[in-house]
């Protein structure tokens, strides 16, 4: 089911830095989306996911970066960037 991993950061003050796993376990547990595509995502570690065949990279980070904020974990001058490994 989570056949894909991914690396999710994000830039402060010029250097990428892995987003916390709490950060991504708040995203994960929280089903804030109502879209059922992001139920197939799990956080492993800081700065890491693995996500189903059927989860959308962009739609997902667009819906991260857009949580984190409303959380106030991402700064206003940063961008989320997820990488599939």
């Amino acid at each position: 089911m989570f056949a894909r991993k991914i690396r999710a950061e994000y830039v402060d003050r010029g250097r990428a830095v892995l987003c916390p796993l709490k950060w991504l376990d708040s995203f994960s547990m929280r089903n804030f989306t109502n879209a059922s595509v992001f139920d197939d995502t799990v956080p492993v570690g800081d700065g890491l996911m693995e996500i189903g065949t059927n989860v959308p990279l962009e739609q997902l980070r667009e819906a991260m970066e857009d949580w984190f904020r409303r959380k106030s974990y991402l700064p206003k001058d940063s961008k989320l960037s997820l990488e599939e490994l």
